[in-house]
């Protein structure tokens, strides 16, 4: 199995949970933050991935991999971040409103 395929179900299920969100409150506002937090962790995954790999932390299978790099970093592995910075937020939406007494 390719790292592109195991990416799949992580932006199937971010992109459903970011959907079911537009009714919310906020949306538009939460997109913006999304899409900073989504800039910053890129910058910060190609910045410390690239550092790992340099290092000699772990590789990457080339038969796994599309083969287009951001350094020494596959492509594949922006996505996570991407993913992560919509779907927290938006799966913090959906759930119940906590009530402390």
């Amino acid at each position: 199995m390719t790292y592109a395929l195991l990416i799949i179900p992580f932006a199937a299920a971010t992109l459903a949970v970011t959907l079911a969100t537009i009714p919310r409150a906020a949306f538009g506002r939460r997109m913006l933050a999304s899409a900073i937090a989504a800039i910053v962790l890129v910058v910060l995954t190609a910045v410390f991935d690239n550092l790992m790999i340099a290092a000699g932390l772990f590789t990457y299978p080339a038969a796994q991999i599309s083969g287009l790099r951001v350094g020494l970093a596959p492509l594949e592995d922006f996505a996570y971040p991407v993913c992560a910075a919509f779907l927290v937020p938006g799966v913090f939406v959906l759930l119940p409103a906590r009530r402390h007494p």
